[in-house]
């Protein structure tokens, strides 16, 4: 079968298109799956780019879905024909957080990921793909989808006739503004781009700010809110944004710390996060319960994740450029 497979040292002028070994036939309680899509992450590129250390030979990728070619032994949960997506933590099927930290078997990190045709895992890497789905919108899920849910609903609770603030046009971000509403929610949105805003509007949001125009847009989302302040924020730039959610956010209302777009390290105010009494809360994805939820969810409320550009999977390193170039809107799919 075809692969990409990272070469020392690591870049994406050094990924490799290669023939490997066709994936095993399935023991008990695994399931084989024809790979069809992947969709990339900040997460996927920092591996390329060698930020985040990997053996020479990794295939990357964390997300993957595509139809089960063959089930083993015990496996009742899924059949032959049916389009499946990967989660993100193969260890971590529910509870509050997952076995040793979980990054050792994270799929295209601490372990071979779905930048290649075929694969054989147990049948709990996967979970059933949102109904009417293609392969490429279901592999939109795993990383992006899941990190929004849980951030907003499985961590924050969210409720009907809340307001959530949402930051830029990455995958985490709309997914957390259908989600929010689906639920009745009312979101703000922030960006650099006025056309980027503009189709942030028509997928729901309800109030805009470009941050560079803006840049106290904590006040002026507040502002927006009555001087009360936003529920939920899903905080995505990191060090570089979070003083402005913190202004931002409601007294006692959560801060989702997800993403370092905007800085790995920096001052925090934590004397307003007391004196709000914010909850900030740092996630990294979310369990295979988290996505079961999810998908559940999107059956009932119909809404479909937003794709930007296809690539095929030998044009990865092209993928990666053009996510670099952060003129992308939604998630950006690589056709297998």
């Amino acid at each position: 079968m075809k692969a990409i497979q990272t070469v020392h040292p690591t870049g994406l002028d050094t990924l490799r298109y290669a023939d490997i070994a066709d994936a095993k036939a399935p023991g008990p309680g695994e399931i084989s799956v024809r790979l069809r899509a992947s969709s990339l992450n900040y997460h996927d590129y920092m591996v390329v780019l060698g930020a985040i250390p990997t053996p020479e030979g990794r295939i990357p990728m964390s997300d993957g879905a595509g139809e089960v070619t063959a089930v083993g032994e015990g496996v009742r949960e899924f059949a032959v024909g049916d389009l499946v997506v990967s989660t993100f933590f193969p260890a971590w099927l529910d509870g509050v957080d997952a076995p040793d930290g979980g990054f050792s078997g994270v799929p295209g990190d601490g372990a071979d990921g779905y930048a290649r045709e075929q694969v054989t895992a147990p049948a709990t890497s996967f979970t059933h793909a949102p109904k009417g789905w293609s392969a490429a919108e279901a592999a939109t899920i795993t990383c992006a989808g899941v990190t929004a849910w849980r951030g907003l609903v499985a961590d924050g609770a969210l409720k009907g006739g809340e307001t959530v603030l949402v930051q830029g046009t990455g995958g985490v971000s709309i997914y957390g503004l259908q989600i929010a509403k689906a639920f009745g929610c009312t979101v703000i949105a922030t960006s650099s781009s006025d056309e980027k805003l503009e189709r942030l509007k028509a997928l729901g949001a309800d109030h805009l700010i470009n941050y560079k125009s803006e840049p106290a847009w904590g006040a002026a989302a507040a502002k927006l809110t009555g001087g009360r302040g936003v529920d939920h924020i899903l905080e995505i730039g990191g060090s570089g944004t979070l003083p402005e959610s913190i202004n931002a956010t409601r007294n006692g209302g959560h801060i989702a710390l997800i993403g370092v777009l905007a800085g790995y390290a920096g001052p925090v105010p934590t004397v307003a996060i007391m004196g709000k009494q914010l909850k900030v809360q740092g996630l990294t994805v979310g369990s295979r319960r988290h996505q079961l939820d999810m998908i559940r969810a999107i059956d009932v409320a119909g809404y479909r994740p937003v794709l930007d550009k296809h690539f095929p999977l030998e044009n990865l390193a092209d993928a990666f450029r053009h996510q670099a170039s952060n003129t992308h809107f939604g998630k950006i799919v690589v056709d297998i």
